[in-house]
């Protein structure tokens, strides 16, 4: 296809003098025909009618309970003065839509396009898009050209165009086996979509291991359930560069229910200490790449950048501003063996800048500098060019979270570097019971700030999971807490290291806040300090939350405790002070492991000193010695 504009789409690919409808029988009972002369179609209440080709019309009615369809192996879909419009979803849970009664004025094109049916676990969703683009380039056959407004379109690229939709599950552009730039797009989508999973109801998708979509200068503002802006899945790469991305929760259905079952998932689990029923991106599928530069990504609540299933999944932000506009939200998600890189950007963020769901994922948060940059653009076949490589100037990232910095409630590795700054009102870490590798590299100007003072947190997994419902696993568990005190465990070493213990290194940073263990079931907290100093209580505890039960209603309780400093019963806590490191200690805290390097130091605050018992004993602490048992140290 060469370069054609969107009214020359419509003349080649329409009926324009008189609608073609074709009746069909009920009950093998033949029905009169709908009023169709020269400008206005008009459907009785109760009947059906066939289209057959695309219509351009002044006026559409449909008379109550009345439909128009298209023939089988098509869809159909209703612009008015170019917007899409008048289609919802016919049930909950479904994934058809029809054309709602009423009368439509205006320019008003009835497009009967090829059907793009997208199959993701049990269900198919009929996709229905404005732009349409292939192996060979944009396909007129299973696009919907008359949403497609200004700008200029070819195979290789739409420069400049509009697209916007007041209906439900209408996608703006989907990519399938091809490479496109869309540059300067604006896209509104309001109303509800229906699953971020299958990308059905998106502004923007890529999909296919052989897509390569460059989103350039977009605008991209959407509002309804599940009506995200940008997915990349199967392999899919998807380039977003000096872009606005925003999304805002839609109205749920009155009879959904909440689930965790993907195909049906509508709103974001609550066991994550979160609400909102719509994400801004999503990367999902087999090696999906998706990279976010120099862009601003926000979602409402629930997430903005998001991964979700799937194996081999690159996520990366790089210079771009990123958050939730609500008080709940998180920046990234990663889960899986997901990658996840943030360089130079900005985070505000309601929840968490990231959270972790493993089992092996690898999360980065760094700077922008020109040989990061670089190599990822090698890395990730990014396609910028040296003069843009040399324009992307170098950042640090900081992360602004109104509740906590990183949550785990799955395995991975978190490092944080260069001169990233992490400010939050609660824990920098938050780890609900998972194996962790924390590393965490002062030398370039790192910081942890949270404002409650804690730095590390370990508690139990608190998230009740879903419960079986007529067959459905639906969120409706409750989480309570226990009553009574843990039963030691005597087969668990509490002064060893184990592979899945909740581990942290600090190299080359000053900490001032606390670490606390409050596990109770069998997993330490392993504590490694290189060339740092660090103020504050490291200690087994017992942790609380501040009420004794929490449901969908109370979700922002979760992971929120209060400490009482304890004996480690099956939750050591294992502290390794390498060359150069120093422990002031402000408060009481125990531990079941302490080693110190020849130039390592454990003291009190000035004016104050701290004293060491290992089981009962008092015992001196000189660098260069490890202690093991019941390690008490007390500051006077």
């Amino acid at each position: 296809m060469t370069l054609t504009s969107r009214r020359s789409f419509l003349i080649a690919g329409s009926a324009t003098a008189a609608a073609v409808l074709v009746p069909v029988a009920a009950s093998g009972t033949a029905t009169a025909a709908p009023k169709a002369s020269g400008k206005t179609i008009s459907v009785a209440a109760g009947e059906t009618y066939e289209l057959a080709a695309t219509t351009q019309v002044g006026q559409l009615t449909i008379g109550t309970g009345g439909k128009i369809v298209a023939p089988s192996g098509y869809d159909i879909s209703l612009t008015v003065d170019g917007v899409e419009t008048g289609q919802l979803l016919t049930e909950t849970g479904g994934t058809a839509t029809l054309i709602q009664a009423g009368t439509y004025r205006g320019d008003v094109v009835l497009t009967v396009a090829e059907s793009n049916d997208v199959t993701y676990q049990t269900l198919t969703f009929p996709f229905r898009q404005a732009l349409y683009v292939g192996s060979d380039g944009v396909d007129s056959a299973k696009s919907v050209l008359s949403a497609v407004r200004g700008g200029k379109v070819t195979d290789a690229a739409a420069r400049n165009v509009s697209i916007t939709s007041t209906g439900e599950c209408f996608n703006g552009v989907y990519v399938e086996s091809g490479s496109y730039t869309l540059q300067g797009a604006t896209i509104s989508l309001t109303g509800n979509g229906r699953s971020d999973f299958a990308g059905y109801g998106a502004a923007v998708v890529g999909d296919g291991s052989s897509t390569k979509l460059v989103v350039d200068g977009a605008r991209v503002s959407n509002k309804g359930v599940v009506r995200t802006t940008v997915i990349a899945d199967n392999g899919a790469n998807v380039l977003v560069k000096d872009s606005f991305l925003r999304a805002r929760n839609g109205v749920l259905p009155s009879d959904y229910q909440a689930t965790v079952e993907t195909p049906y998932m509508e709103s974001v689990p609550w066991m994550l200490g979160l609400d909102g029923n719509v994400r801004a991106t999503n990367l999902i599928g087999k090696n999906s790449i998706a990279t976010y530069l120099n862009s601003t990504v926000f979602s409402e609540t629930w997430g903005a950048l998001s991964v979700e299933g799937g194996s081999g999944l690159k996520l990366t932000s790089i210079n771009s501003h990123v958050g939730n506009t609500g008080d709940y939200g998180y920046g990234t998600y990663a889960i899986g063996d997901a990658t996840v890189r943030v360089l130079g950007s900005r985070f505000d963020v309601g929840s968490y800048a990231t959270i972790i769901a493993g089992p092996a994922a690898v999360v980065h948060y760094g700077d922008s500098t020109r040989d990061a940059v670089a190599a990822l653009n090698t890395e990730l076949s990014l396609g910028l060019s040296n003069a843009e490589l040399k324009s992307i100037p170098e950042r640090n990232t900081v992360v602004n979270s109104g509740h906590f910095g990183y949550m785990f409630f799955g395995a991975g590795q978190l490092t944080l570097d260069g001169g990233t700054v992490i400010n939050s009102e609660r824990a920098t870490f938050l780890n609900k019971g998972q194996q962790t590798t924390i590393k965490v590299d002062g030398s370039k100007g790192a910081r942890l700030n949270p404002r409650d003072g804690i730095i590390l947190q370990m508690i139990e997994l608190d998230d009740p999971g879903p419960v079986p419902v007529n067959g459905k696993m639906m969120n409706v568990g409750v989480y309570t807490e226990p009553t009574t005190d843990p039963t030691k465990n005597s087969s668990f070493d509490v002064t060893a290291v184990h592979s899945n213990d909740g581990a942290a290194t600090f190299s080359s940073i000053r900490l001032k806040g606390d670490f606390y263990n409050g596990m109770r079931n069998g997993k330490n907290m392993v504590l490694t300090f290189e060339g740092s100093g660090v103020e504050g209580v490291i200690s087994a505890t017992k942790a609380k939350h501040r009420v004794s039960s929490i449901d969908s209603s109370t979700f922002y309780e979760l992971g929120i405790v209060t400490n009482t400093v304890q004996a480690a019963v099956n939750n050591g806590v294992v502290v390794q002070l390498n060359s150069g490191s120093t422990w002031t200690v402000t408060g009481t805290s125990y531990l079941t492991s302490l080693t110190l390097a020849a130039d390592a130091a454990v003291k009190a605050p000035r004016g104050r000193t701290v004293k060491l018992t290992v089981d009962g004993t008092e015992t001196a602490i000189t660098a260069g010695s490890t202690y093991t048992g019941a390690l008490t140290l007390t500051v006077a």
